[in-house]
């Protein structure tokens, strides 16, 4: 192991340590404000420490009241939305199982969702539209798994209904990870065997690994049946990747 990534490994250390202690003592008792500001924060020293240049996209203005969807390329992705818009997530519930980092990202907010189960989609259906409608800015990854840079999966619809209900509007974000050519960055393949670990130490081995993230026009929910939106967000998605 070389210095500098042992050097990288440290700090990631002492920074999730540091995010434990904010979860575990100061989260409980802080307001909504706060707990944003110390999200968007603490995001950004973890990419900043992981080696990963972030640079939102020109678009259009990022919702602060709105369903964001975006696609999923790594679990670094989370930490890319909220480094500049902080959101309540839901997730998949593999995510809950990550070493440390579940926790954290439990702690910030997240719901967990498992696949196939019908009860509990439910109940996360109505605590979306319930967040939703109190004005938070919540966000998901409808294609339920991560995916190959450069490419992005079909979109499940389910979760779209709740934009809907709450009677606010899509937000696509487009999600793309480079190298210092713009070139797609390979490093964060996050799909077949690669675990957790895995993944986590061929990013800090990486060198010019950029994070773009394009805001792109919001999608009126009103009226709208849920697989149109998916599919509408979808093609918004895949052309701004493609641009």
């Amino acid at each position: 192991m070389n210095i500098r990534l042992a050097w990288r490994l440290a700090r990631i250390l002492l920074h999730l340590i540091e995010g434990l202690a904010k979860c575990a003592l100061v989260f409980p008792w802080a307001s909504p404000a706060t707990r944003q500001r110390l999200t968007l924060g603490w995001s950004r020293r973890l990419l900043g420490i992981c080696g990963v240049r972030l640079t939102p996209v020109d678009g259009a203005p990022a919702l602060a009241h709105a369903l964001v969807v975006a696609n999923h390329v790594s679990w670094l992705d989370i930490f890319v939305i909220n480094a500049l818009y902080p959101s309540r997530f839901v997730a998949k519930a593999e995510i809950r199982r990550w070493p440390v980092v579940g926790w954290l990202v439990a702690m910030a907010g997240t719901v967990f969702i498992a696949r196939g189960n019908r009860r509990d989609l439910r109940h996360v259906f109505k605590g979306l539209v319930a967040s939703l409608q109190t004005g938070e800015r919540v966000a998901f990854f409808p294609e339920g798994e991560t995916a190959p840079p450069g490419v992005v999966l079909p979109f499940h619809a389910n979760l779209f209904e709740a934009a809907i209900d709450a009677k606010v509007p899509v937000q696509p974000f487009a999600l793309k990870y480079v190298d210092a050519g713009g070139a797609l960055h390979h490093a964060v393949d996050f799909t077949g065997d690669t675990t957790f670990v895995d993944s986590v130490m061929k990013i800090l081995r990486a060198d010019g690994l950029e994070a773009q993230l394009a805001c792109l026009e919001p999608i009126e929910a009103a009226g709208a049946h849920r697989r149109d939106l998916a599919q509408a967000a979808r093609a918004e998605i895949e052309s701004a990747m493609a641009a």
